[in-house]
């Protein structure tokens, strides 16, 4: 997996996730969901840092966040981290990991792209099929938005043109996104790859050093004997 988190810089977004050890369910009640939503909040106090979206599951959570200064992303999640961790294995008696290792990051560009994150991040619940509207799973940023207001450590961000007004975003996010867009923030999240326009990806990946996130996984193809002659973009 990338290690993008690194990579993190100031004044750019980020969808953050992670999932649980062995796919055990890390929210087991009410009260670790409870618990991890009020962290965030604690975890905004200690460090600024502008949370555009959550949503938290059973197994994993995501997180979509505009970092003020370079860093502050690794900073704010490990402390976010040793603290959901330590109050989950007080609670349950348990102790081992509780999370796969490092969590996942990849930089979004802030525009069209970062409302079709959002609108990802928010209607998982609906996705997965524990809710029939995504508003009505508390554990996420649209259902703080929808009942309102929401927690001063809520933030619309560069976000707020899609955010506002808040009964066109709830709709937009239980329409769901076109399977294509889904596809592609997948496989974002799977390499940590950049997601934006092909301009924009490919030259954050350069700024970021992330180039090797955007390179086609694999061996190239061998060529068979009848494949004809090699075109010039594969000549070496």
């Amino acid at each position: 997996m990338p290690r993008t988190a690194r990579a993190a810089v100031g004044d750019q977004c980020y969808h953050v996730t992670n999932r649980s050890n062995a796919g055990d369910p890390v929210f087991r009640d009410e009260e670790g969901y409870r618990d991890f939503v009020g962290l965030l909040g604690r975890a905004c106090a200690r460090q600024p840092m502008r949370v555009l979206g959550f949503c938290l599951m059973p197994d994993h959570f995501h997180l979509v966040l505009h970092p003020h200064g370079d860093g502050d992303l690794g900073r704010w999640m490990r402390w976010l981290f040793t603290a959901q961790v330590r109050r989950h294995h007080a609670r349950h008696g348990t102790n081992g990991h509780v999370w796969q290792g490092r969590f996942r990051a990849f930089p979004v560009q802030h525009d069209e792209h970062l409302a079709l994150v959002l609108c990802h991040v928010e209607g998982n619940a609906r996705r997965a099929g524990l809710v029939a509207r995504a508003e009505a799973w508390p554990w996420c940023s649209l259902a703080h938005r929808a009942a309102g207001p929401p927690p001063a450590w809520l933030d619309d961000g560069p976000a707020a043109p899609w955010l506002i007004p808040s009964a066109a975003w709830v709709a937009r996010v239980n329409d769901g996104l076109p399977a294509a867009a889904c596809a592609a923030i997948r496989r974002s999240t799977a390499r940590g790859a950049p997601y934006g326009s092909s301009t924009w990806m490919t030259e954050t990946a350069v700024r970021l050093g992330l180039a090797s996130t955007l390179r086609p996984r694999g061996r190239p193809r061998k060529r068979a004997p009848d494949d004809g002659p090699v075109p010039a973009a594969e000549a070496d």
